[in-house]
C-alpha cells in the first residue's frame, strides 16, 4: 500500500498545481494590479476574455477536482477493507491513475483532439479497479 500512498499523495499535490496555469493566464490577460486587486470592474458581467487553452486547463482543474474524492475513497476502502496481497495491484493501479490525469490534463489543455475522453476512462477504471479490491 506504500506506492498507493505515494502516488495518492502525488495526486493531492497535482490537483493543488492544476489551477496555477489559468490563475497565471488570468494575471497577463488582467494585469498584475487588477489581479490583485481581485476583480476587475465590472466583474463577472464584464470580464477580460482568457486564452481558450486557460478555459480549457481551467476545467481540466475543476475534473480533477470532481475525481479525486473517488480516488481517495477507493486507496482509503481498500486500505480498511482489503487484504495485503492487494496491495501491489492497487499501488500499480494508482500510478496508473496518477500518470492518466497528468495526460488528461496536457491533452486537456492543449485540445488535442479524441485523447481527452480515453485517458479520462483511464483514470476512471483505475479507480474501479483499486474499488473492487476492497470488496474482493
Amino acid at each position: 500500500m506504500e506506492t498507493a500512498y505515494f502516488y495518492l499523495a502525488l495526486s493531492g499535490m497535482l490537483t493543488v498545481l492544476l489551477w496555477t496555469p489559468y490563475i497565471l493566464a488570468r494575471v497577463f490577460v488582467w494585469g498584475l494590479p487588477t489581479f490583485l486587486n481581485n476583480y476587475p470592474a465590472g466583474f463577472p458581467v464584464e470580464q477580460p476574455a482568457p486564452p481558450l487553452w486557460a478555459e480549457r486547463a481551467k476545467r481540466a482543474h475543476l475534473n480533477m477536482v470532481e475525481t479525486m474524492p473517488a480516488f481517495v475513497a477507493a486507496v482509503v476502502g481498500v486500505a480498511l477493507l482489503g487484504s495485503e496481497a492487494s496491495g501491489p495491484v492497487v499501488g500499480q493501479w494508482a500510478q496508473i491513475f496518477f500518470f492518466a490525469r497528468i495526460v488528461h490534463a496536457v491533452v486537456y489543455t492543449l485540445g488535442i483532439p479524441y485523447l481527452r475522453t480515453p485517458t479520462y476512462l483511464v483514470s476512471w477504471a483505475a479507480v474501479l479497479i483499486i474499488g473492487f479490491q476492497a470488496i474482493a
